[in-house]
């Protein structure tokens, strides 16, 4: 039997949870989902077994899930189609029979006021009646989420955000990756959810005079509405609908949606969370 299978393996979180299941685990009993084998031919070449598991193609996702022990399904990328691709992923495990299944939600799903959630509650709904047992990780905000903000604020001498004075508890994607192995190796014993956030947490003018720290340059924080944050993001190339979900959530974690102090992700991880100034070093070294 395969221990273990990643969804979206040749993704950024996908590879990196694999990474940290490769540290302990024989590479062959480590399966990676994905929707076209050939970009991930390096995980191949390492001895996991790269199998397609294409979130649109369900016809793909018994075979990939057989034989298969305990699953972590990394929410897709693709908003506005991620409840029924989740759905897909959750019947082939049911029929698999997985006993276990993680899923990747997103931080105090219950109640978060973001429109991002909506799809995530969606999904743990479909879970609520999972025959095995479900791990809902609820990652906070991955500091990646800021490096775009970072090379715009070094051009343009400013972050602009519609968080206000919002608390944003982020950490590494890496540290989110270890938490998911962690589970996936040493499981509970009954169906569990984690609230998953940085150690610490930090506003949007924090960043900004972070990176002017680091980097020698004037940097400040552009506090905005929402509907100018929205059309900023437009106006930089996001799309309208996909602009005004990301303002959303900016205006959501003004109020508190991304702020979480349990450290719980630390405590499974066994380390603590990258901090900002850190995040920041490496955004900055990633710039040239």
């Amino acid at each position: 039997m395969t221990r273990f299978a990643v969804t979206g393996a040749s993704g950024a979180l996908g590879r990196l949870v694999i990474d940290e299941l490769a540290k302990s685990e024989a590479p062959q009993t480590i399966r990676a989902l994905v929707r076209s084998p050939e970009k991930a031919a390096d995980l191949a070449a390492r001895g996991i077994e790269v199998v397609r598991g294409d979130y649109d193609a369900p016809e793909t996702l018994a075979a990939a899930l057989a034989g298969v022990d305990r699953l972590l399904l990394v929410s897709s990328s693709e908003v506005g189609k991620r409840a029924p691709q989740h759905a897909a992923v959750i019947e082939a495990a049911k029929a698999a029979g997985v006993k276990l299944l993680a899923y990747t939600s997103i931080l105090h799903a219950d109640n978060s006021p973001m429109l991002l959630a909506n799809e995530h509650k969606a999904t743990e709904a479909l879970l609520a009646d999972y025959p095995g047992t479900v791990v809902l990780l609820r990652n906070g905000w991955y500091f990646e989420n800021y490096f775009g903000d970072i090379a715009a604020a070094l051009a343009h001498g400013a972050v602009a955000g519609a968080s206000g004075e919002g608390q944003i508890s982020a950490a590494a994607r890496a540290d989110y990756a270890a938490a998911a192995a962690a589970v996936l190796r040493d499981p509970p014993a009954s169906s569990t959810t984690y609230e998953l956030a940085g150690d610490s947490a930090f506003t949007r003018a924090e960043l900004a005079a972070e990176i002017a720290r680091q980097s020698g340059k004037p940097v400040s924080f552009a506090s905005m509405s929402e509907a100018d944050f929205s059309a900023l993001l437009v106006q930089a190339g996001l799309p309208e609908g996909f602009a005004g979900v990301v303002a959303d959530a900016d205006v959501a974690a003004g109020k508190g949606a991304l702020h979480d102090d349990s450290r719980t992700l630390s405590r499974l991880t066994g380390r603590p969370t990258e901090t900002l100034a850190s995040a920041v070093a490496r955004a900055l070294a990633a710039q040239g």
